[in-house]
């Protein structure tokens, strides 16, 4: 996913793996960082930089990926929770309500 983040003027890519982290993920990101600032960066744009989401990392793998890579990368884990913390139910729409807005959208 690419999106742009307004208040440093650069975009970012966030890549999201389901496995833990491979030393080459960092040079496929590395390449999409590339292609975003020769094709979609625009001038006064500061660099693109990547975000990359494993589901564990070892810092020594990491470290040494990163070690000749001169683009702005940074690596962390996710983890993936059973249950929807109380805090965010209320937030979030309820299935019903996406339901709804799933046929209101088909109808139109």
């Amino acid at each position: 996913m690419t999106c742009y983040f307004l208040l440093v003027r650069s975009y970012v890519v966030i890549e999201l793996k389901t496995t833990e982290f491979r030393p080459e993920y960092i040079g496929k990101l590395n390449f999409y960082l590339s292609a975003i600032d020769k094709y979609v960066k625009k001038d006064n744009d500061n660099p693109t930089f990547g975000i990359l989401l494993c589901k564990n990392k070892k810092k020594v793998t990491v470290d040494l990926a990163l070690k000749d890579i001169n683009k702005p990368i940074g690596v962390s884990e996710y983890k993936i929770l059973s249950e929807i913390p109380e805090y965010l139910t209320n937030t979030l729409p309820s299935l019903e309500d996406i339901e709804k807005r799933l046929e209101e959208t088909i109808k139109n």
